[in-house]
C-alpha cells in the first residue's frame, strides 16, 4: 500500500491521531507527581514513569506479534481504548497501590499504539522517504506530547485535578474516531484469537535491530529523567506552569526531526545520531546549571533538538534493517528498549534525587553520562559492525 507521494490522506489521518493520542497519555503527566502526593506518596515519584513502563515494555513482544498477524490498527485502537479507560478511572484512585496499578494499566497504551503506529507509517510511505516520513510523524507525536503537557498543567492550575483526567479520556476518543475511519494496510491478516498470545522465545526480540535498539535505551535515559524530575525543578526555580520546559523542549524539536530525517535519509542514520547524543549530554549539563526561566529555556531547546534528531533517525534505521513481514516485531523491539531506557531514567533519577533539591545537579550529570556512553556505543558497536 506505499504511496508515491510522502503526504497523503493515510498519512495525514494517522498523523493527527497519533498527535491526540500523546495529548491525551501527556496530559496527566505534570499533575500526576502533585497528585501522588497528596496520597501521602511523595517519595516514589520516581516510580510515576518508570512502573508504566513495565507494562509498556513487557507488552512490546504482543503488540509487534499481533501488528504483523492481526493488523496496525486493532493494535492501536486497543492502545487508545486503555488510555480512554485510564483517564475515566484516575478520579476515582484513593490510594497509593490503586495509583500505580492503575499506572500499570496505563502502560499498555503505549505497549500497542506506538507500534502499530510506527507499522503503519512503514506501510505506506516510499522505502528512500522513510526518515522524512518519521521525522514529520515525530512532528504530529510532538505537538501532541507538548500541548498535551501544556494544556494538563493549564487545566491542573485552574480547574480541580479530575479535569485533567476527564479532557485526556475525551481526547482518547478523538483519536480512537480517526482509527476507526481508516483502512488496514496489513495484507494477510489473520482472526485474532488467544493462540496468538502465546509467545515463543524467537518471537519477542527481533536480533536484526538490536544494535539501534540499545542505543535507543541509552539515548531515552535522559528523557525518562526529565519526565520525573523536571515537575520538581520547575517549582525550584519558581516556575508555576510544570509543563512549560515540556512544552519548549517539543516545540524546539519540531522542525529539527523533519530536518534530521531528510539528512539520515542522504548521509545516514548513525552520523546523524552520533551528533544528537552528544547534544543530549551537553543538554543534561545545561539544565544542570539553569537557575532562572530564560536559561531553562535555553536549556530545553537545545535538549529538543537532540531529540529531534535522534528519534526519527532511530526509528529509520530500525526500519532499515528491519524484514518486511517482521517489521511489527522489530518495532516492538526498539519500543521494549525505549521503555527500558525511559523507566531505567526515571528509576535512577528518581533514587539520585530521593526528593532532595540539593541533588538536583548530580541527577542531571547522571543523564549527562549515560548520554555520552550512548556517543561511544555508537563509536563502537559500527566499528565491529565494519570488521565483521
Amino acid at each position: 500500500m506505499k504511496q508515491e507521494r510522502l503526504i497523503n490522506r493515510p498519512f495525514i489521518a494517522l498523523s493527527f491521531s497519533a498527535f491526540l493520542f500523546f495529548a491525551s497519555f501527556n496530559m496527566v503527566i505534570p499533575m500526576l507527581p502533585d497528585f501522588l502526593t497528596s496520597l501521602g506518596g511523595g517519595e516514589y515519584k520516581g516510580l510515576i514513569i518508570s512502573l508504566f513502563t513495565i507494562t509498556a515494555g513487557l507488552s512490546r513482544p504482543f503488540s509487534g506479534k499481533l501488528a504483523d498477524k492481526v493488523g496496525r490498527l486493532p493494535v492501536m485502537i486497543f492502545g487508545a481504548v486503555v488510555c480512554f479507560v485510564a483517564g475515566l478511572a484516575y478520579p476515582f484512585v484513593t490510594g497509593i497501590v490503586a495509583f500505580f496499578a492503575l499506572r500499570l494499566l496505563h502502560g499498555f497504551s503505549t505497549g500497542f499504539t506506538p507500534t502499530g503506529n510506527a507499522a503503519y507509517v512503514a506501510d505506506i510511505v516510499p522505502i528512500n522517504k522513510r526518515g522524512e516520513a518519521m521525522g514529520i510523524i515525530g512532528v504530529a507525536i510532538s505537538i501532541g506530547t507538548a500541548s498535551g503537557n501544556a494544556i494538563g498543567g493549564y487545566i491542573g492550575s485552574v480547574f480541580p485535578i479530575d479535569f485533567v483526567f476527564y479532557a485526556s479520556a475525551l481526547t482518547a476518543i478523538l483519536s480512537i474516531m480517526i482509527l476507526s475511519g481508516m483502512n488496514e494496510t496489513l495484507v494477510d491478516r489473520v482472526q485474532f484469537n488467544f493462540g496468538l498470545l502465546k509467545l515463543k522465545k524467537n518471537e519477542i526480540i527481533e536480533k536484526r535491530v538490536l544494535v539501534p535498539a540499545i542505543y535507543m535505551a541509552l539515548s531515552v535515559f535522559s528523557f525518562g529523567l526529565v519526565l520525573t524530575i523536571m515537575p520538581d525543578y520547575s517549582a525550584h526555580l519558581g516556575i508555576s506552569n510544570k509543563g512549560l520546559f515540556f512544552a519548549v523542549f517539543v516545540l524546539a524539536s519540531l522542525g529539527v526531526r523533519i530536518f534530521a530525517g531528510k539528512i539520515s535519509d542522504k548521509v545516514g542514520r548513525v552520523k546523524v545520531l552520533k551528533v544528537s547524543a552528544f547534544i543530549l549530554a551537553l543538554a543534561m549539563l545545561l539544565i544542570a546549571f539553569s537557575n532562572s526561566l530564560m536559561t531553562l529555556i535555553g536549556a530545553g531547546i537545545i535538549f529538543g533538538i537532540g531529540v529531534g534528531m535522534n528519534s526519527p533517525t532511530v526509528f529509520a534505521w530500525a526500519i532499515d534493517l528491519a524484514e518486511d513481514n517482521k517489521r511489527g516485531k522489530a518495532l516492538a523491539t526498539l519500543y521494549i528498549f525505549l521503555e527500558i531506557g525511559i523507566g531505567m531514567g526515571a528509576f535512577i533519577s528518581g533514587w539520585v534525587y530521593s526528593n532532595d533539591s540539593a541533588f538536583f545537579e548530580r541527577t542531571f550529570f547522571t543523564g549527562a553520562v549515560v548520554a555520552l556512553i550512548g556517543f561511544i556505543y555508537l563509536n563502537v558497536a559500527t566499528k565491529i559492525k565494519k570488521m565483521n
